[in-house]
């Protein structure tokens, strides 16, 4: 049975390269942007302050593919004349292969594995490859609810000041409203859960994710119906393994990613206006 211990993060050290950043002695990336999207007003706050003016147009960017890191170097070859990024596991290599990456906090390897989160996996990640990862997945609890919810805030909390964007894990069984205020351009989500759930409410994280202007990302996508509907939901970047796996699926993954960007979806959240996605994010 897999279990997580909140215990475990009071051996929890922040690395020494965070002292800068704790201290106001230097800004990083994520309070940049977080300043800039303040000052014109797309910082997420207009989601519960009507009076409050997005005073600049968002510009959809294209999604960015991330895949499971590999040792192979075909397969490595592939991904970079592909354009796309690694996924580095805190339970996996803690290599980066000279290409841009994202950091996941280990716990989907752990509960495959049937293992409590590795805490000590995870600070050493951090540590390593933190400050240059493009965001990083808070720790979670895979399926677990609310309980992860509770879990990832305790880490939020012990990592305010780091320059990278964070990602907050949302599972099954939580709503819109459980994490709507915790969300902003430095804060963003990490769709998890079980398979259908995931794909039974992309669009309602999609449409949360326009109303706070935050980063959404979508794990575990492997084929070219699920890019497409990641791409109609306004998700940002999707992550999976079978390009890692197999150099030969990587062009017809690309071609679809292509595609998906490349079409205007009347009801794609990411490209309408604040009032024009419901408060609840349903329908």
């Amino acid at each position: 049975m897999h279990t997580t211990d909140i215990r475990d993060q009071s051996r929890y050290r922040a690395p020494d390269w965070m002292n800068p950043y704790l201290s106001g002695q230097a800004v990083g990336y994520a309070q940049g942007l977080l300043a800039y999207a303040d000052y014109y007003g797309v910082d997420g706050s207009a989601d519960l302050e009507p009076a409050i003016e997005e005073r600049i147009s968002l510009i959809p960017q294209p999604m960015i593919s991330y895949a499971s890191r590999t040792g192979t170097r075909r397969n490595l070859d592939a991904m970079r004349a592909a354009d796309w990024r690694l996924l580095v596991s805190a339970k996996g290599v803690l290599r980066t292969e000279g290409m841009r990456y994202a950091l996941d906090n280990g716990a989907w390897t752990a509960f495959q594995q049937g293992e409590a989160f590795d805490e000590k996996a995870f600070g050493r990640a951090v540590d390593l490859l933190g400050e240059g990862a493009d965001w990083i997945v808070l720790p979670d609890i895979v399926a677990g609810g609310m309980a992860s919810l509770e879990f990832s805030l305790r880490w939020l909390d012990r990592l305010k000041g780091i320059p990278t964007r964070l990602l907050l894990a949302v599972q099954n069984g939580m709503e819109p409203d459980d994490v709507r205020e915790m969300l902003s351009p430095a804060i963003g989500i990490f769709i998890g859960g079980d398979t259908a759930w995931k794909l039974a409410t992309v669009n309602t994280w999609g449409k949360l994710a326009r109303r706070r202007n935050c980063h959404l990302h979508v794990g575990r996508v492997n084929s070219a119906k699920r890019i497409e509907l990641c791409a109609a939901a306004g998700v940002n970047s999707i992550d999976g393994t079978s390009a890692t796996r197999y150099a030969k699926t990587l062009p017809r993954l690309d071609a679809a990613l292509n595609h998906a960007d490349g079409q205007q979806d009347l009801f794609n959240p990411s490209r309408m206006n604040l009032h024009q996605v419901r408060f609840d994010c349903r329908g």
